[in-house]
């Protein structure tokens, strides 16, 4: 492309990319000095030069070279955004994009809605457990990318051919413009709880991170809203463009009534536009009913109809490592999730009583993310305190912070409960294995389907809590059986 497409005063160049990792090789590209929380771009340009950039886009001051193109603005990375739109095509504007942020939820509903969306068309999906499209699966960098990989991202699911994209925007990537670029034809918002307050500060920054996605709408898109949530009910005031409303315990466009939840299934009737249908799927918990009423809302506004939905949801697919139940012949319930916030923990916790008869118990294993959110820690061990007859803390992406100290803030939370630290988590889950007996519950909880565990220097191979559950239970039962 000619750069002078990009921005109108530029001499006509070809330029051939668009970088702002000076590191990486790079061949005719335009290089964007952007100001991260640790690094600024301005710095390394002669790095970016050496390898390949012939155009610099800056906003300070810096040393001109010969026979390279430097274009100053007032705000590089709003710059990028408005180029790369331009550079890429604008891909979104050809595909129907569903863009799904809250604290908690996220990853269900997004990789829920591509699977129901793929028995009417053809979806793509990306956010923290992978990037998918067709028969193409890739492991992502983050949950929300930087601005020019995810246009690149949805640039390539174009041309393979999808017609919408279902996609996590972490607050993260909203507050730090990653998503910018794009435009989204619905937006959903789950709800807004305690998590990444170390990063925000305090609720109201983390709340109008998320609000700025609703401000991202196309014309004629839509948002839609759970209600049951403070914040929500705030978000749902606040938003001007065409919007809906979800909810179990207030009237709503889409409500769940007449809840029965079961282990395995749940029943309820659902009320869209004052018309009642029965509906029957495999999500349990109230909570992952929250989560299937915007995957319907969504899948309905996106023009299919609710009588062609429904029959869907009876046995949707197992989102990998978010309330997973795990049954390898175990006489015990067995439940993998995500969950890593206080009120992810409190409505696991809820549902596993609920689904625990009193003469039972229910055994936890977790830990809490070292140089993250240090005040939730003991707000953790006092959940899982509250529930639990026995916990098991161990690691959980401790950085370069001490795993046994982490494990010793959360246990400042736990009062009545047994418990104890095993630090290798592979032997914690084994651990709480061993200990459960017939009709007791337990919850691995935090790591779900993630295939690291970030120590010191790094993120480490870690096969999954997922895996590592099914291959305990394997051999445990195969033992058993060898003994009979």
């Amino acid at each position: 492309m000619k750069l002078n497409r990009l921005f109108s005063t530029a001499p006509e160049i070809e330029v051939k990319d668009l970088v702002t990792d000076s590191r990486k090789p790079m061949k005719l590209a335009v290089f964007y000095c952007l100001k991260g929380m640790v690094n600024d771009g301005h710095r390394f340009v002669d790095q970016a030069i050496a390898n390949g950039a012939i155009v610099i886009v800056h906003s300070d001051e810096i040393v001109y070279q010969p026979n390279i193109t430097y274009i100053r603005v007032n705000d590089v990375l709003d710059e990028l955004n408005r180029t790369a739109a331009i550079f890429f095509h604008k891909p979104h504007q050809k595909l129907n994009m569903i863009g799904v942020t809250g604290t908690n939820g996220k990853s269900t509903i997004a990789k829920t809605i591509k699977e129901v969306y793929n028995h009417f068309s053809v979806c793509g999906y990306s956010g923290t457990i992978s990037i998918e499209y067709g028969d193409v699966y890739e492991k992502p960098d983050y949950t929300t990318d930087e601005t020019v990989p995810t246009l690149k991202m949805l640039k390539r699911m174009l041309k393979y051919g999808m017609k919408a994209v279902s996609m996590e925007v972490s607050s993260q990537g909203l507050d730090q413009k990653r998503v910018d670029a794009i435009a989204f034809d619905i937006a959903i918002f789950t709800n807004l709880t305690h998590d990444h307050l170390d990063y925000h500060g305090n609720f109201e920054s983390y709340y109008l991170a998320k609000k700025r996605l609703f401000s991202l709408i196309k014309t004629h898109g839509c948002a839609i809203i759970n209600i049951d949530d403070p914040y929500g009910a705030r978000l749902f005031n606040e938003v001007n463009q065409r919007k809906y409303s979800f909810s179990i315990e207030h009237e709503a466009d889409y409500q769940a009534k007449d809840l029965v939840i079961r282990a395995t299934q749940t029943q309820f009737n659902l009320v869209v536009l004052n018309q009642s249908y029965p509906v029957v799927t495999n999500f349990v918990s109230s909570f992952n009913i929250s989560n299937l009423l915007a995957i319907i809302a969504s899948l309905h506004q996106s023009g299919f109809a609710i009588e062609d939905i429904l029959p869907l949801l009876v046995n949707l697919p197992q989102v990998e490592g978010r309330m997973e139940v795990i049954q390898e012949g175990q006489n015990f319930d067995v439940i993998v999730d995500y969950a890593h916030t206080p009120d992810g923990f409190e409505k696991i916790f809820a549902f596993a009583k609920s689904i625990t008869s009193p003469n039972n118990k229910i055994i936890s294993v977790f830990g809490s993310a070292g140089k993250r959110d240090r005040k939730k820690r003991p707000i953790l061990g006092s959940i899982a305190d509250k529930y639990s007859q026995m916990i098991i803390l161990t690691e959980e992406d401790p950085r370069n912070e001490s795993a046994l100290e982490i494990a010793q803030e959360i246990a400042e939370g736990i009062q009545q409960a047994n418990h104890i630290i095993v630090l290798d988590r592979y032997d914690a889950i084994q651990q709480a294995l061993e200990l459960a007996n017939q009709n007791d519950t337990v919850l691995i909880l935090a790591k779900g389907n993630e295939r690291y565990i970030t120590r010191q220097f790094g993120k480490e191979p870690w096969i999954g809590d997922d895996v590592a559950t099914k291959e305990i239970l394997k051999k445990s039962i195969s033992e058993k059986e060898h003994l009979v």
